[in-house]
């Protein structure tokens, strides 16, 4: 028995052996240990031989091997791994970064590179390193992230505008933000919603455009910023260009993934005013009647009473998985962002779908991608330019504490009580917007591969605003009356581009060419309506009743129009419409006094040829050149066409023999381009005329029928304003690049500046559009340096710094200037602040220069009149400071940023708080009690409120933990967070908050810097839970 039982072993054991060397199939998916997400173009190797197989697009893999062997997986950046193979068929790898050699890829137009390999200027910012919190529009999760670019929020409103500079203001009269292209589509970067209408408290900005997206679905962000890198964008690269990236499938593996947050945030500061001690004492003192003012026995604190602690939520569920072909992901999003002023509040929803497909033995690669969102705004009535009265927020800074807010508003204060504000004013604001995005590439040979691109940006937006007659307000008739208003604008954007790109060995280096056709549309609708005397106290009734009355008329005109007006009670009805006009019938009666309407759009139209090559010689000496030919309807026919060209070298100096060993990375980048700037108003080349704004009157509700006013006059030689920029930089890599950074210097002159002149009178035109032979300079410098301290296991800990220096100054300008910069308040009526002017930089302050007020009490001039006092609005320095802390499961990371080298015009102190205002009743803050100024000085513009606005702001700080899980755990991962936004801000500066952007034009000529009753900035805790099944 013995003797048949060791036979039958060895002949198993032969048979299994002889199996065993057999050949047999490998496979497996290679991730990224982080982020889970599958790595392309791993090289599979079995050990010892020459046997091996490369990742696909998802990281998976497939060889066959026999006999006991090991399998050695490597790829650039991350620490190669060495795994036996035994008997098993599946094998997954995790692979780890490695710092000694990372080098991440980065997207270019049309195109991505190794950050190594790439001559411009170019910068990424990844999801893992975005900033944290509450966050509403994309701009926000890269704020301080790279040197050179300035993001500034218009307020702490939710979803508020937010103003970008890369490398400086470029531009006196067209926009200075980057374009935004998201997965391959440039964004027009128009508003899509509505401004608030002048409902008697000053006309309001819309919300931030880019809010339709959901920042949970971002992969990463790169910031374009030379000319080399821009120039491929052509007439809208002036401004540099933000390249954002959304999630895929890609290495997911069927990963369900639930993303939840909750936050509390309450304002950050606010304006100490006066109690009512200190009130009745000081009013007293500055020669009031406090008998008069001591209406009730009350001491409110009217801040309070519009200020709230805001409770928001976020949800977000994805699931994603990537097959032999292809990945998938999908994702749904909700978000309600309570704003710390009442009735502010922005809510989201937003579904996504990124998809890849490959056929045709991967030869024929799909793509889609598809966001729809809708988004819903709730203003508060917080305006730009609010009068005498103020806005919500000016008014809470003037009521007397001594009111009480529940009290009978039929008592005569005169003073607008904020809290009925709140209660009698609603403005809601609904858009619905569709980006998506459809690609084909084919590879014709293993060399040429043909794309052809085609994208549709859609979106509808309408916004309701009442202000009901029962609120007790000087001003556009609305106690007793009331005002609605609906305003509806849709936008219509499409693209289609067919690329050419040929890559191949050519001597002892390696070509890229790429070549481009694109053709991109606009259009913009929008109509608005507005209505006067309601019967009604509803405030939603009185929107549907402006509607009602809007339709009712439009159903009595036959034909088409552009703008209307009826009043019934006076039989006033009329149309205007260049061309034919239309026949009226008989609206009969409407639900409201009387109705207007106003409709107006544009539609514009880009065509541009582009082509780009990269020679790559001997992995040390790379070089790019790139040209794009532009052609806009926005210019008159001499000059429709732009041509802008760009070169760039750089070289790897580390990479040569006689480079120290001291350099794990030194490459030094050389470049130069030109690109455009086409954001500017609609067909300015052509005479054309428009009619003037439509209204009803505040007294009796009567309209008055617009006449009209040239537009513009025949300009067919209008051209591009125009942008070359020199740019030189050096990346470096220390201590096994534990130790790596980049510094740049650059030189941007923009010239042919696109202006609207006014003419003396008398003239044959009231102005003309023409380009001014005068420039703007930006230059300066840029550093990012970013060291790993600790790294073994366990501990980690990363610290990291950018700073920068611009310096920007308009020349050439000769005599010419022009005013900016509108100052609001009382007795302030037509007054500014700012001047573009010859050899200063933009927004220069211009105004009396005063020390104080004399011993009278009176204003301290010391100047002769208004000047330009020296003082500018845009910082010269901008930084930001980051580090993180991991330790085993637990990670924290703090962040800070800051601006210096500027200063603010505090118009809010000019308006509101002076010795006047406090005499006649008005509240001020403490500090006005002894100033030393006489109630009887007249508020002017000066020096007096021009403040140095230098600051450092503690702008996040997160901890988090992730729970170590079995591997067959249903649940793959879980993180819980806390998160701490705008803890402290350090500064000298007396306002609520240094970091302003009011809009304050003048004149079409924008402004920046101008502080006037901003939304407070809250300060936000946010707590979250992330879990992958």
């Amino acid at each position: 028995m013995r003797h048949f039982l060791l036979i039958i072993a060895s002949v198993c054991w032969f048979s299994l052996g002889s199996l065993y060397a057999q050949d047999r199939t490998v496979s497996g998916t290679v991730t990224d240990s982080k982020t889970g997400e599958g790595l392309p173009g791993v090289n599979v190797l079995v050990v010892g031989t020459s046997n091996g197989a490369t990742t696909d697009f998802d990281g998976k893999y497939k060889l066959s091997v026999s006999g006991d062997v090991s399998l050695k997986f490597s790829y650039i950046g991350y620490k190669p791994q060495t795994i036996e193979v035994g008997s098993r068929s599946v094998i997954d790898v995790k692979l780890q970064e490695d710092v000694e050699q990372l080098s991440e890829v980065v997207v270019v137009g049309y195109g991505q590179v190794e950050a190594k390999d790439a001559t411009g200027a170019v910068e990424r910012v990844t999801s893992k390193e975005f900033n944290g919190g509450v966050i509403a529009s994309p701009e926000q999760l890269i704020q301080g992230k790279s040197a050179g670019v300035q993001i500034t929020s218009a307020s702490g409103e939710p979803g508020a505008g937010v103003n970008i500079r890369i490398r400086g203001s470029s531009s006196v009269r067209n926009g200075n933000n980057p374009l935004f292209v998201v997965d391959g589509v440039p964004l027009a970067g128009n508003d899509v919603t509505a401004g608030g209408p002048d409902g008697g408290l000053g006309t309001s900005s819309p919300r931030n455009p880019l809010n339709f997206l959901n920042p949970n679905d971002i992969e990463s962000m790169d910031i374009l910023k030379d000319a080399s890198a821009t120039a491929i964008y052509g007439a809208r690269g002036a401004n540099g260009v933000v390249l954002i990236t959304t999630k895929s499938g890609k290495g997911l593996g069927k990963t369900l993934s639930y993303n939840a947050s909750v936050s509390v945030a309450a304002p950050a500061n606010k304006y100490d005013l006066l109690n009512r001690e200190q009130y009745l004492q000081g009013v007293e003192e500055f020669g009031g009647d406090t008998q008069v003012l001591t209406f009730q026995n009350a001491d409110t604190d009217w801040q309070d009473e519009i200020f709230r602690t805001a409770i928001s939520n976020k949800h977000d569920i994805a699931y994603g998985d990537s097959y032999e072909t292809g990945n998938y992901r999908a994702s749904i999003g909700y978000e309600k962002q309570n704003g710390i002023v009442e009735n502010a509040s922005l809510e989201r929803f937003n579904a996504r779908l990124n998809w890849n497909q490959r056929l045709l033995n991967d030869k024929l690669n799909l793509n889609t991608s598809a966001n729809v969102s809708r988004v819903n705004d709730s203003f508060a009535p917080i305006t730009n330019n609010a009068g005498f009265q103020g806005d919500l927020l000016g008014a809470a800074i003037i009521a007397p504490p001594t009111i009480d807010p529940n009290a009978n508003d039929t008592l005569s204060t005169g003073y607008l009580k904020p809290n009925r504000l709140l209660e009698y004013n609603q403005d809601l604001a609904e858009t619905n917007r569709a980006l998506i995005n459809f690609s084909a590439d084919y590879d014709i040979t293993d060399e040429l591969n043909f794309k052809i691109n085609a994208g549709i940006d859609y979106s509808t937006s309408t916004r309701n605003t009442a202000t009901s007659r029962e609120l007790i307000i000087d001003t556009r008739g609305i106690t007793g009356n009331g005002r609605a208003s609906s305003v509806d604008i849709s936008n219509n954007n499409q693209l289609f581009e067919a690329l050419l790109n040929y890559n191949a060995k050519v001597g002892e280096g390696n070509l890229d060419l790429l070549g481009g056709y694109s053709y991109q549309s606009f259009l913009y609708l929008g109509t608005s309506l507005s209505g006067f005397g309601y019967n009604t106290d509803d405030l939603d009734q009185m929107v549907d009743q402006t509607i009602q009355a809007g339709n009712t008329v439009r159903g009595a005109i036959n034909g088409d129009y552009q703008q209307f007006g009826y009043n019934p009670e006076n039989g006033t009805f009329f149309t205007n419409q260049f061309g034919d006009a239309p026949s009226l019938g008989n609206p009969g009666s409407i639900p409201v006094d009387a109705i207007v309407e106003d409709n107006f759009g544009n539609f514009n139209e880009l065509q541009s040829f582009f082509a780009r090559a990269n020679y790559n010689l001997m992995d040390k000496y790379l070089f790019t050149a790139t040209v794009r030919a532009d052609g806009s309807t926005r210019f008159g026919g001499d000059n429709k066409y732009g041509i802008f060209p760009s070169a760039a070298f750089a070289w790897r100096i580390s990479d040569e023999d006689f480079a120290s060993d001291a350099f794990d990375n030194l490459k030094l980048r050389l470049g130069y381009g030109v690109t455009g700037n086409q954001e500017i108003p609609h067909n300015l080349h052509t005479r054309r005329d428009s009619y003037d704004d439509i209204d009803i009157n505040s007294n009796d509700g009567s309209i008055v029928q617009p006449g009209t006013s040239p537009v513009a006059f025949e300009n067919p030689g209008l051209r591009w304003e125009q942008t070359s920029q020199y740019n030189a930089g050096l990346d470096f890599g220390f201590i096994n690049n534990r130790l790596t950074g980049s510094v740049d210097y650059y030189y941007k002159n923009t010239e042919d500046l696109l202006i609207q002149i006014f003419s003396p009178q008398p003239a044959a035109t009231d102005f003309f559009w023409t380009n001014l032979d005068a420039n703007v300079i930006n230059q300066g410098f840029e550093l990012m340096m970013d060291y790993v301290a600790i790294d073994n296991g366990d501990l980690t800990w990363n610290v990291g710094f950018n700073v920068s220096r611009n310096d920007n100054k308009v020349i050439n300008l000769g005599a010419f200037f022009f005013n900016t910069g509108n100052v609001y308040g009382p007795g302030l009526s037509g007054a500014f602040a700012q001047q573009i002017a010859n050899n200063q930089p933009l927004f220069a302050y211009y105004m009396p220069i005063a020390d104080g007020f004399d011993e009278e009490g009176i204003n301290n001039v010391i100047s002769d009149g208004d000047v330009l006092t020296g003082q500018f609005p845009i910082p010269v320095w901008n930084f930001g400071i980051n580090t993180t802390f991991t330790y085993k499961n637990f990670d924290a990371a703090l962040y800070l940023n800051g601006q210096g080298g500027h200063h603010i015009y505090n118009n809010t102190a000019n308006a509101f708080f002076n010795a006047g205002s406090l005499g006649s009743g008005r509240n001020v803050t403490t500090n006005v009690l002894e100033s030393g100024e006489d109630p009887g000085n007249t508020p002017i513009v000066s020096t007096n409120y021009l403040e140095k606005a230098n600051f450092l702001r503690v702008q996040n700080l997160s901890i988090g933990y992730n729970f170590g899980l079995e591997e067959s755990s249903f649940i793959k991962t879980m993180r819980i967070s806390a998160n701490a936004q705008n803890l402290f801000v350090f500064t000298n500066y007396s306002g609520i908050d240094p970091e302003v952007s009011n809009t304050a034009a003048r004149n079409g000529i924008p402004s920046f810097g101008i502080d006037y009753t901003p939304f407070p900035r809250p300060r936000t805790l946010t707590l979250g839970l992330n879990v992958t099944f």
